[in-house]
């Protein structure tokens, strides 16, 4: 060994030079030539590479060489001298086996015994463990449905307080609230902190777009602005809040939205009463002499309806029910709906009532969250159409990007309890906040380097007298250096679906001259032909009580064909998501027990493992249902369809309450999905990033659209 780092030694002097060698600390040279010397040492042949790797950085930092370029020219030279000592040592050629080798070729072809696996006999439960246990069980549910009835009611005193919003007319010309500037809010929600000391400017007419993830606080925040629970909202500013369906009843779709403006129907009603009672004083009724002597006379009443005529002009009230109605029209009522009672209506429908009484009554900031998720393509290009020319103030949480893309002039991001402001729409934030990302990390990595650097002085020279005051400078200038955060990143979402392990042979679903109608009800659909196989990534489109559910439930078996045959393999599997599934969810237990008591004796672990395929795990598999937003929920109906590994899978609306991250993961899993997709939505970006085929249906029938969702988009509008 003595001889061979003598031999090291000599070819680095030789290389380097003996001027060069003598300038640098003897240790520093030591161990160059103890590190050559080493017979296990990859020197990396012709070029030395494997000495650069080692001893690049040390010959740079000890100034035996100039740069990089002359460092390896250095260490191809002392490879090549090294090599003609005979220290470096060709590598073994690596050879390929002409035919495959066994490995266990001689050995006995007796298999090793499996291990006996022991199980554990329990003792059998008596009766009384049995019924103890039982009333344990019972105990639970109970305590759990207590707390989601107080959570139920706490929602409901919650909307109960809720300040009423109605149309105004004091401001007519324009409105007096102007910006909103809320600071160092805070918002709590079951001593949970989901927005900390938080500073905001709303300024007039802007429109932002409130994004985050689900669960981070993005409807809480909206509901503590409409209660004016947060210091700096003016108190006379009308902030409107859609969350909630109108009430059924016998009121008229048209007359639901009216009523928002009170003045105005109070006004007519006035005015009705007395034109009453001055036709009466006119024809001398018994019941006009009784007006007479309570103080009412034809003056005074004419005088009352000449102020009412003027104040209804100067509200513009006939010009009213117009607007109602068109806003009305413009979310897919038709004349005949807007006539109907509200009573008649479902609860999407209800829901856009409620969005046309909001844009009718004209907040000063007007909140919508997920506006477009009750409506069909037509009505959303409506509402896109609407909104861009709205005057005031809104924010609108929804995970349609290109909605976003189209009305907000702003992005308001929550993440980790902080609000952060970015102009423009959503594709300019997206390339804004990755910009701003890697100048953060880049920042962080800089300010760790320097820090890095002034420690490693410290630590050296700390108990070096004579560079004591260098010490104290570094240690002053180390306090003084600015912090900068390390770059936080959401965890990855994840939508994985399942891959079935057997795989049906066609043909897997098949309609032949297939026609339905609900009994009493005309022909939806007549003469349908089409298939589905496991190859097939479709999306329907179509308005609003066209049918499109109803083709789903022809084909998942819901629903059976009037005439006509609907073939389904017996051995395909399907899975179908809708809203429907999300609102069935049991939201007094948690996601895992949910699960356990949909697939009893299935181990939990398995179950806890297909939770988290969707982004449920950890806590979140552990928290009270009714504690989820509504996309945590949905990811929830999403793990609970797909546990039995379908071949096909049905999805109606899937990206509603999801928020853009879990749209994107749900997009990646369904491309990676090996099965058949078909979907009902008017997402464009889910559309466009997971299918190639897009059929609409028209007049009932159901066939392929030739062209891209921007063209079918472009044939509404047109």
């Amino acid at each position: 060994m003595a001889a061979l780092v003598a031999t090291s030694m000599g070819v680095v002097r030789e290389v380097l030079g003996d001027s060069v060698v003598d300038e640098v600390d003897e240790p520093i040279v030591d161990y160059i030539a103890n590190v050559l010397a080493d017979q296990d040492f990859d020197f990396g042949p012709p070029d030395g590479h494997g000495i650069f790797d080692a001893l690049g950085e040390l010959l740079i930092d000890a100034r035996c060489v100039y740069d990089r370029e002359h460092c390896l020219e250095v260490c191809a030279k002392l490879c090549e001298k090294l090599g003609s000592h005979g220290i470096v040592k060709p590598k073994q050629a690596v050879r390929s086996l002409a035919a495959p080798l066994r490995m266990n070729a001689g050995m006995e072809e007796e298999k090793a015994p499996k291990k006996t696996e022991y199980i554990f006999d329990a003792p059998p439960l008596s009766s009384r463990d049995k019924a103890k246990i039982e009333r344990n069980r019972r105990k639970e549910d109970r305590q759990r449905e207590a707390q989601y009835e107080m959570h139920v009611a706490e929602m409901e005193a919650l909307r109960a307080g809720m300040p009423p919003v109605y149309v105004s007319h004091s401001n007519v010309g324009g409105s007096t609230i102007r910006d909103i500037h809320m600071q160092n809010f805070s918002v709590t929600v079951g001593g949970r902190d989901l927005i900390q000391d938080q500073t905001l400017t709303l300024a007039f007419g802007r429109h932002y777009g409130l994004i985050g993830r689900n669960g981070t606080g993005k409807t809480s925040l909206l509901r503590a602005m409409a209660q004016h629970a947060i210091d700096g909202i003016p108190k006379n500013c009308q902030i409107l809040h859609v969350e909630q369906e109108v009430t059924g009843d016998d009121t008229t779709a048209l007359q639901c939205v009216l009523n928002a403006d009170v003045e105005r129907v109070q006004l007519l009603q006035e005015e009705t009463r007395l034109g009453q009672q001055l036709k009466d004083l006119e024809e001398g009724t018994e019941s006009s002499l009784d007006k007479i002597k309570d103080g009412l006379d034809k003056d005074a009443i004419s005088k009352r309806l000449e102020e009412i005529y003027k104040r209804l002009e100067y509200i513009d009230a006939d010009a009213a029910e117009a607007r109602a109605a068109s806003i009305l029209a413009g979310l897919s009522f038709t004349p005949e709906m807007q006539l109907k009672n509200t009573k008649a209506f479902s609860g999407g429908w209800r829901m856009r009532i409620a969005l046309a009484r909001a844009l009718f009554i004209e907040p000063d900031l007007l909140l919508l969250d997920e506006p477009t998720n009750h409506l069909d393509l037509h009505a959303v290009l409506w509402l896109e159409t609407y909104l861009l020319k709205w005057p005031k103030t809104f924010i609108v949480v929804s995970h349609a990007r290109e909605f976003l893309n189209t009305v907000v002039t702003d992005i308001l991001h929550l993440h980790g309890k902080k609000l952060h402001a970015y102009k423009g729409d959503y594709d300019t934030f997206e390339r804004t906040r990755e910009e701003h990302l890697k100048n953060q990390m880049k920042a962080f990595e800089t300010n760790e380097k320097a820090r890095g650097h002034m420690q490693e002085f410290i630590d050296k020279f700390r108990y070096n007298a004579k560079r004591a005051s260098l010490v104290q400078s570094r240690i002053k200038a180390l306090e003084r250096m600015e912090h900068v955060d390390a770059v936080v990143s959401d965890p990855d979402y994840k939508f994985e679906f399942p891959t079935p392990e057997d795989r049906p042979g066609p043909p897997i679903i098949s309609f032949s001259d297939a026609s339905f109608g609900y009994p009493g009800g005309p022909i939806l659909f007549k003469n349908l032909n089409f298939g589905i196989d496991l190859d097939s990534r479709i999306a329907m489109v179509g308005s609003n009580g066209i049918g499109k559910s109803t083709i789903l439930k022809l084909i998942s078996g819901d629903l059976q064909p009037t005439s006509g045959t609907v073939f389904r393999s017996p051995k395909v599997r399907m899975a179908v998501f809708s809203q429907h599934h999300v609102d069935g969810l049991d939201l007094t237990v948690n996601p895992l027990l949910y699960m356990m008591r949909c697939f009893p004796g299935v181990p939990e672990q398995k179950l806890r493992s297909h939770l988290g395929s969707f982004g449920v795990s950890g806590n979140l598999a552990l928290q009270s249902m009714y504690t989820l937003s509504g996309g945590q929920k949905s990811r929830v109906a999403f793990a609970k369809i797909t546990f039995k590994k379908p071949h096909i899978i049905l999805l109606d609306e899937p990206s509603n309450h999801l928020d853009l991250d879990a749209v994107e993961a749900l997009i990646q899993g369904l491309l990676i999905f090996q099965g058949g997709v078909l979907m009902v939505s008017h997402d464009e970006h889910l559309i466009t990033g997971s299918v190639d085929e897009l059929w609409a249906v028209t007049d009932g029938k159901v066939g392929p659209f030739r062209g891209t969702f921007k063209e079918y988009k472009k044939m509404l509008t047109t």
